[in-house]
C-alpha cells in the first residue's frame, strides 16, 4: 500500500528534552500554582511534568522549551527530597518514616484518604497534577523494605 494514504498516528506522549523521561501532562491549574505569569507565557499548554528525580527539568512543552527546578516557586517532590510528598497535607518523607518507627499508618492513611476525597487539591498543589498516593505508597514500601534488611 502506498504510504501517502496511511495516516501517521498523532503523537500523544512527549519526552523530556533533557533526560528523555516520559512526560506527564499537566493543566493550567497546576502550572498557575508553580509558575509565574511570565513563565507560563514561555511554555505552551498542555505542558508536561518530567518525573525523573535526577533531572533538573520540571515542566516542558512539545517545542522542547523547559522550566527547571531553579525557576519554580517552591520545592517539588521528587526533584527535591525535602519537599512534601503530599502537598495537600504537607506530608513529608520524615512523616512516613515516623509512621514506620511508631508501627502505625496514621499519616499515610490520612494522606491516602485526603487524596480520595473531594477536598483533595491535587490538580493545583501536586507538581504533576495527580494524587500523591503513588509517591506515598512507594516511599512507605521502600522504608518497610529498608527496615527489614
Amino acid at each position: 500500500m502506498n504510504k501517502a494514504f496511511v495516516r501517521e498516528p498523532d503523537q500523544t506522549v512527549d519526552y523530556c528534552p533533557r533526560c528523555g523521561s516520559k512526560g506527564e501532562q499537566v493543566g493550567s491549574e497546576t502550572l498557575k500554582s508553580y509558575l509565574s505569569d511570565e513563565q507560563r507565557r514561555m511554555i505552551a499548554e498542555p505542558a508536561n511534568f518530567c518525573p525523573s528525580p535526577q533531572c533538573s527539568v520540571v515542566y516542558f512543552d512539545t517545542f522542547e522549551r523547559a522550566i527547571s527546578t531553579d525557576d519554580v516557586q517552591r520545592p517539588i517532590y521528587p526533584k527535591d527530597p525535602t519537599a512534601p510528598l503530599c502537598p495537600c497535607l504537607g506530608l513529608t518523607r520524615e512523616d512516613i518514616e515516623r509512621d514506620i518507627q511508631e508501627g502505625v499508618k496514621t499519616r499515610v492513611k490520612a494522606a491516602i484518604e485526603k487524596a480520595k476525597s473531594p477536598d483533595a487539591r491535587c490538580r493545583k498543589l501536586a507538581a504533576n497534577g495527580r494524587p500523591c498516593i503513588a509517591y506515598v505508597q512507594r516511599y512507605y514500601m521502600r522504608c518497610l523494605e529498608d527496615r527489614e534488611y
